[in-house]
């Protein structure tokens, strides 16, 4: 393990001492590097001096995009410190081969080939850092004959055949209403390089990890993948209805819609006996789960005619005091709010953050460690502003210009 900042809260940082090279831009990689940087990694961010991470300049808030800390950048770079290093000059090549010298594990998600062009590939830096760990994300892998096609996350939707199965019969395709396959990629991309530092301390050897947005969209996929794959039935979409069950999916009730998933038996005669309709579950049409889903549309509509007698949050409590699946369908800012959310502390709020003009919160990962919500110890990052401080600690003595 390499020398990394330390961390007032040990407990938390199960990956203390572990130094990772962030050298990605946009979403999946900087994701990847930020689920490292949350377990404790001194996460440095490699940035180009003329702009740095392309999301500096995106998001809903056009003054923060101008002054290259937009949105985007900042729902998944905190915690990370900043290096500004021109990787085509020479100067900026050195510094960049010091500090791989003293990293565990480096991510990039250039196009295929970018790296090695700039004599940086995983084989030159190994040769500095034999046991490091090379995570590659790309759009479709390091081999194949689309390696080099440029991707984002809406080619790969509807590549991979996400949008195919998103939306109604009538409406499909439909992209997923968020980057979901570069998120994926970066989940996908952090899992690995744990799994290869795991396996670095016990046998010593470091790893090339060749990650694939479309082949990690894919794995994800696996009930529709292996419908099509062991029963040859070809996936469809279906709009917010389960194909594995019905009742399952989203009814209406007074004031909006709800999710119900009666996906078991005992669970769909709990919710006829619930809505004063205890006769459903006797009718021929519905009493098996075969017979449900083949007539599923005729049982949504009696069961959201007894739903209209009270407001979805109401029958929310009320199924789930029965064991029956359910859960309003609701907007961020509500989910926000709930108090499922705040009270675990799945965002994490910084006052003061330079080079933004009002306090931030950000979310953390999805899960707790002995308890405690793992959080980011500092916001994220201005352009270079960490470049002092790193590169005095990798540059020869008398060479800190």
């Amino acid at each position: 393990m390499s020398p990394a900042m330390p961390d007032p809260a040990p407990a938390l940082a199960l990956l203390a001492g572990y130094r990772v090279l962030d050298l990605t831009n946009v979403l999946a990689g900087p994701y990847c590097a930020y689920q490292l940087a949350l377990l404790g990694a001194d996460v440095i961010k490699v940035e180009a001096p003329e702009g740095g991470d392309l999301a500096r300049q995106l998001g809903a808030a056009p003054e923060l995009n101008a002054a290259g800390m937009g949105a985007s950048f900042l729902a998944q770079n905190a915690g990370k410190r900043s290096v500004a290093l021109d990787l085509k000059t020479p100067e900026g090549r050195a510094d960049f081969l010091a500090l791989v010298a003293t990293a565990d594990a480096l991510v990039e998600n250039f196009r295929p080939g970018v790296m090695e062009r700039l004599g940086l590939g995983p084989e030159a830096l190994r040769a500095v850092r034999p046991d490091l760990v090379y995570c590659a994300i790309s759009g479709f892998g390091q081999t194949g004959p689309m390696r080099a096609n440029p991707a984002y996350d809406q080619i790969i939707q509807g590549l991979s055949g996400v949008m195919s199965i998103t939306g109604t019969p009538e409406t499909a395709p439909l992209r997923v209403g968020y980057p979901i396959c570069d998120t994926l990629g970066g989940l996908f991309g952090a899992f690995a390089i744990v799994a290869a530092l795991l396996r670095r301390e016990r046998h010593g050897a470091g790893a090339v990890l060749d990650v694939s947005m479309l082949e990690c969209t894919l794995s994800a996929l696996g009930w529709p993948v292996s419908n099509y794959l062991t029963a040859g039935i070809p996936p469809q979409a279906m709009g917010n209805e389960n194909m594995t069950a019905a009742p399952s999916g989203a009814f209406r009730a007074a004031d909006g819609l709800l999710n119900i998933a009666a996906n078991k038996q005992a669970q769909f005669e709990a919710l006829c006996d619930l809505i004063g309709r205890p006769d459903l579950a006797a009718d021929p049409r519905f009493a098996g789960r075969e017979a449900r889903k083949a007539n599923r549309f005729a049982l949504k509509a009696e069961i959201e005619a007894a739903l209209a007698a009270a407001p979805a949050a109401e029958w929310e409590a009320r199924l789930n005091a029965r064991g029956i699946p359910a859960g309003r369908i609701l907007s961020i800012p509500e989910i926000l709010a709930e108090p499922q959310v705040a009270g675990r502390a799945m965002t994490a709020r910084f006052e003061a953050v330079p080079g933004i003009d009002r306090p931030l919160s950000v979310t953390r990962g999805g899960f707790l460690v002995d308890g405690i919500a793992p959080r980011p110890l500092r916001p994220p990052p201005r352009l270079g502003e960490h470049s002092g401080e790193i590169l005095a600690d990798v540059r020869p003595r008398g060479n800190l210009s």
